[in-house]
C-alpha cells in the first residue's frame, strides 16, 4: 500500500531562493508534483503541449494564477484548477504565508515549454 499512500505534510520543503518541485508519485499513465512556494515566489509561465495540468491548493490564502493571454485568478487553499493541454499556466504566491499546491499531469511523459 505504500506506493498508493503519500504523506503530503512529510514531503513538503522550502527554500528562501527558489520555489520547490518535490515528486510525488509517477507511473506508466500520469504523475503528480508538490510545488511549495515562500511569499513573492512563483512558478514560471508555461504550457503542456501534450498533457492536462490539475492543480490542487492544498495550503495558502493568496496565490495569484496566470491563465495565459494576461488573466490573472486569485487563487487559495481548497481551490482545484485545471490547464489542458495547450494552456497557458504559471502562479505566484501573493501571500504573507507560504503556499503549496499539488499538480496531476496526464499523460505522460510530459512535455513543458517555458515562455
Amino acid at each position: 500500500m505504500k506506493e498508493r499512500v503519500f504523506e503530503l505534510d512529510q514531503l513538503k520543503r522550502f527554500d528562501e531562493n527558489i520555489p520547490q518541485k518535490i515528486a510525488v508519485y509517477q507511473s506508466d499513465k500520469s504523475l503528480a508534483a508538490m510545488w511549495c512556494l515562500e511569499p513573492g515566489q512563483e512558478v514560471f509561465l508555461h504550457v503542456h503541449p501534450n498533457a492536462d495540468d490539475v492543480w490542487i491548493c492544498i495550503e495558502g490564502e493568496e496565490g495569484l494564477y496566470f491563465a495565459g493571454e494576461g488573466q490573472e485568478i486569485k487563487i487559495k487553499k481548497g481551490m482545484a484548477i485545471l490547464a489542458k493541454a495547450g494552456q497557458t499556466h504559471g502562479m505566484r504566491n501573493t501571500g504573507k504565508d507560504r503556499f503549496v499546491f499539488v499538480g496531476v499531469s496526464a499523460p505522460v511523459p510530459v512535455e513543458t515549454v517555458k515562455l
